[in-house]
């Protein structure tokens, strides 16, 4: 870990590199690509081999399945995948992540599609993306003291390597015990709190309940979707004005929140191309300009955003993100009143609910054509007729078939990611 290396971009990220245009975003987006090419011919057999006769924009588009049975093709360092896996799921197992593969971190992600993915990153790439996370979470003003609390499902030395007088680092484990995190919370008293929106709603409850008194400069939702019903309980309990994000996976620092609260990708170190769904959602084809341990080059994440039409006051040039919505294959598929299929959106479906109450938790399960699972916290009359209500005005607006309903208990799972909406039946069809 070089303290060097992380104060160099966190000076560059927030002030030396200010790129108030998109001709100067898209001019350092062409540099930085130019390089990176050159560089994968020379050190990547899979790349080398693809770029001896293609463009970049004819590069076979990527995802999980490929990186990982094609990793030691891909990456540039050496580390061979059965190594790497092996040692991350030992980690994994003894939930200890202080075990590095040389200078070199590795480390596992389910990712909200629930397969398992692998990535490595080099010591420079770590301290990069430190220097990165902290020049866009540090709140403006004061730069030392803060203490960050990251609730993580596997810690690696990538989160606390920076950890110093200036600013402490603690991991706490959402497979531990959650009454005891929240009182350890407490007592670290964070000034920035991370973490994903099933931990931060334990964490509003408990605040609620009295049991948690610590009102953080800066709240950041990561690691699973965010939905509007979540962001306005966490919001309200914890004392925010509002709710931060950071979307961040195995692909990379993908997007952070500005102090607007309004989600920019980070394409001063990312190109996003687009592959649109309808007229404004979108799934990202993510190439990380400076990622060369295990390249990321035009990578379908098969997440699905919606861009903002309106300017974001903050005046940044970079892309601005309305929602990050969900997962591709979570599109409910409905049929239509004339006999077509319907696709609706995650965050469609979840907005009809914020309509409904008697309930906290919920999630949206499609079993089979027009037949969806509700789960609830709270099932009784009151809440099932209030969903009904509202997915039954749903259908109607988007002109179709009632769906059927079947209600059941809401079980929490802590092993996965929180997913309100899962399409359980059938292929993506649309």
């Amino acid at each position: 870990m070089s303290r060097l290396r992380i104060l160099r971009e966190f000076a560059a990220v927030r002030w030396l590199r200010p790129l108030r245009t998109r001709a100067a975003i898209e001019r350092r987006q062409r540099r930085l690509l130019r390089a990176h090419l050159r560089f994968l011919r020379r050190r990547s057999r899979y790349f080398g081999d693809l770029l001896a006769t293609r463009s970049f924009a004819d590069l076979p588009l990527m995802d999980k399945s490929v990186m990982m049975n094609r990793f030691d093709d891909i990456t540039t360092v050496g580390v061979g995948r059965d190594d790497a896996l092996a040692l991350a799921i030992a980690n994994e197992r003894a939930r200890e992540f202080d075990l590095d593969l040389g200078s070199h971190s590795v480390g596992l992600s389910s990712g909200t599609s629930g397969h398992r993915g692998l990535f490595v990153v080099s010591a420079a790439e770590r301290d990069a993306w430190v220097g990165a996370v902290l020049a866009r979470t540090l709140p403006r003003g004061a730069l030392l003291g803060h203490r960050i609390a990251l609730f993580l499902r596997a810690d690696n030395t990538l989160y606390e390597s920076v950890g110093s007088a200036a600013v402490s680092f603690r991991y706490f484990d959402v497979y531990a015990d959650m009454a005891e995190n929240i009182a350890a919370l407490r007592s670290f008293g964070p000034t920035i709190l991370v973490a994903p929106p099933s931990v931060l709603r334990l964490i509003a409850r408990a605040a609620d309940a009295g049991e948690f008194d610590v009102v953080p400069q800066k709240v950041y939702a990561v690691a699973e979707v965010l939905e509007v019903f979540d962001a306005q309980r966490i919001t309200r309990s914890l004392g925010q004005e509002r709710l931060h994000q950071l979307y961040q996976c195995t692909e990379g620092f993908l997007a952070h929140t500005c102090p607007h609260g309004v989600i920019h990708l980070n394409e001063d170190d990312i190109l996003v191309e687009r592959e649109y769904l309808d007229a404004e959602r979108f799934t990202p084809i993510v190439t990380d300009l400076r990622r060369r341990a295990q390249p990321i080059v035009r990578y379908r994440l098969g997440d699905v955003l919606r861009e903002r039409t309106s300017p974001c006051p903050c005046g940044t040039a970079l892309t601005a993100i309305e929602r990050i919505e969900g997962r591709e294959g979570d599109t409910l598929i409905l049929r239509g009143l004339d006999g077509r299929e319907v696709p609706v959106f995650a965050d469609v479906i979840t907005r009809a609910l914020l309509y409904a109450d008697g309930f906290d938790e919920y999630r949206i399960t499609q079993i089979g054509e027009s037949r969806l699972q509700i789960a609830l916290d709270t099932v009784d009359d009151r809440s099932r007729r209030r969903v009904a209500d509202e997915v039954g005005a749903l259908a109607h607006r988007l002109g179709c078939e009632r769906p059927d309903l079947e209600f059941i208990g809401f079980v929490p799972d802590g092993s996965a990611k929180l997913r309100r909406v899962v399409q359980g039946w059938g292929e993506r069809r649309w």
